[in-house]
């Protein structure tokens, strides 16, 4: 699985551009992914905010997550605007059949493959070695480029799951 995304990211928004990300409950089919890049790219192409245009991004990743940002350094994005954003996801969500606000649903590469864990069951993919220290996390609680570019995949071991399962990393028991 090639996770070189940076690439993909425009370089012309600064580090603190605003980023949201939403994750999918399953992986796209391919003409819904065409689909939904042409959604995002007329989502972006008319992004407003109090009249003035959101320099805006939007973009689907491994298949999965839809990843919005917003450069402020023209026009600051507001509640109307942010409220635009959500509208544009949940059609996409009823377009397609998914869930993408659940919140409870982890994500990790595993075996080549973005796979989602349902938090509760955490403790017991750590416990069979579903997962360690360095299985990769997608950190879907970053807010800035620059955290999206250095924070969203993450090992385990550095993400903020640490804390909940660092015992059962260093003990290998509950």
């Amino acid at each position: 699985m090639n996770i070189n995304f940076k690439e993909q990211i425009p370089a012309d928004f600064l580090p603190s551009s605003r980023v949201w990300i939403y994750q999918c409950s399953r992986l796209f089919f391919l003409s819904e992914a065409l689909q939904i890049e042409e959604i995002l790219e007329q989502f972006v192409s008319s992004w407003k905010s109090h009249g003035a245009t959101v320099k805006g991004y939007g973009n689907l990743f491994f298949g999965q997550f839809i990843v919005l940002m917003a450069d402020e350094s023209a026009a600051g994005v507001s509640g109307c605007s942010t409220d635009s954003s959500v509208h544009v996801i949940k059609e996409i969500e009823k377009l397609f059949k998914v869930d993408l606000f659940d919140r409870q649903s982890l994500a990790f590469i595993i075996k080549d493959k973005v796979q989602l864990l349902p938090l509760s069951q955490l403790n017991y993919a750590v416990e069979n070695n579903f997962i360690d220290g360095s299985t990769i996390y997608f950190n879907n609680t970053v807010t800035s480029k620059q955290e999206l570019l250095q924070n969203w995949m993450v090992p385990v071991k550095d993400s903020w799951l640490a804390k909940r399962i660092n015992h059962l990393l260093v003990t290998g028991t509950e």
